[in-house]
């Protein structure tokens, strides 16, 4: 236990990346009493040398300049501190890992959405997880892969939620958004297809890349609830646009895909019983009789327990203006951010969203201004 007499300094963190989720990181580790921003990096020349405030859209300046050498930024972590990686990975794991391993090797915390294969640590094929624990040896530092979903909207929430029933028969995670909202058009039109013909094959969707991606989160939920599974099965339906729209991405024609759902199934005795759900759309009038947010809003993340007592749980979160994507990002940030202080006081290692506690935040404002 803490002596409440002792002073310990503020973590020093570095926020690598300032895209959708690096911004809200910055806003993250900004606002958190125990940690202080010392770095950001970024890749694009328009952006080097920008105030971190600029960059996160604050009112103010930080007086942390965005910088393209990572050395340097590193080196503000005194060989400790934390790297909250927000550059993507979705197309550049590799590059991501060399990015991660580095931090990791030079002793900082490493808490990031960025690599779908480490969210499920313990299933990791050898030859991505070993070079990550050597360097988590090496550095004597900690990882933690985590998001919304995959990520706490179906490990630690529906791990949670469930321990409020007296029986389950199925836990189902969903994640519904309309995604004309997401600041990503090449990942929205390319990698969920939204647009492309219907014999266009989006990568999201490709036979594999769900349970890859998705079905860690199920083997974790599992472990969680003492169940063995028999397999994963995928389930994936599309429906096309019945007239073309123009949203703030752009146009989306008439017949080209206008809503993506598909089902990451975990089978348990032959039958599905842990289930994460995408239901994804580029206009709200398509598929109709898919699921929907429950207030009628631009998305949401739900679990729903059926059993009894049947339980739902819906997170409807909003930021940069009430953009729900951005909420959505947010709350991921703020899962990653508020375990900092933790994994820096944990031995050296990989975590998962079941080993990582989620942390009461320490932001609490009781003065406004």
């Amino acid at each position: 236990m803490k002596n409440e007499n002792t002073f310990y300094p503020p973590i020093p963190v570095a926020v690598w990346g300032t895209g959708n989720v690096g911004r809200a990181a910055i806003r993250a580790v900004l606002a958190h009493p125990d940690l202080v921003l010392t770095a950001v990096i970024v890749s694009a020349e328009a952006k080097d040398g920008r105030d971190a405030g600029d960059l996160a859209d604050l009112a103010e300046p930080t007086g942390v300049r965005a910088t393209r050498d990572v050395e340097a930024a590193l080196t503000t972590l005194n060989g400790s501190g934390a790297v909250v990686y927000a550059a993507s990975g979705e197309i550049r794991p590799d590059d991501a890992l060399v990015d991660i391993r580095r931090a990791l090797a030079g002793g900082a915390v490493v808490v990031t959405p960025s690599v779908y294969a480490l969210y499920d640590h313990r299933n990791t094929p050898a030859e991505i997880r070993d070079p990550i624990a050597r360097a988590c040896v090496d550095g004597g530092s900690a990882l933690f892969v985590s998001g919304i979903d995959p990520g706490w909207g179906n490990d630690v929430l529906p791990a949670l939620i469930s321990g409020l029933g007296s029986r389950i028969d199925l836990i189902r995670c969903q994640e519904i958004f309309d995604y004309s909202t997401y600041d990503a058009e090449d990942s929205v039109r390319y990698l969920v297809g939204m647009g492309q013909p219907m014999d266009y094959e989006p990568p999201m969707v490709a036979p594999g890349v769900p349970s890859m991606v998705w079905g860690g989160q199920v083997r974790i939920l599992a472990r969680a609830l003492g169940v063995e599974l028999d397999e994963l099965r995928e389930v994936v339906e599309r429906r096309p646009l019945a007239a073309t729209v123009t949203t703030a991405l752009g146009e989306f024609v008439e017949g080209g895909q206008g809503a993506l759902r598909f089902e990451v199934q975990g089978i348990v005795g032959g039958q599905p019983l842990i289930v994460i759900e995408h239901v994804t759309r580029i206009v709200a009038d398509v598929a109709p009789d898919w699921p929907t947010p429950a207030d009628g809003g631009d998305g949401a993340h739900r679990v729903i327990i059926e059993g009894r007592p049947r339980i739902e749980v819906n997170v409807e979160a909003t930021d940069e203006g009430g953009n729900r994507s951005a909420g959505g990002n947010a709350t991921a940030v703020g899962r990653l951010v508020n375990a900092i202080p933790w994994l820096r006081a944990a031995d050296p290692g990989l975590y998962d969203g079941l080993d990582v506690p989620l942390q009461p935040s320490s932001a609490l404002r009781t003065e406004r201004t």
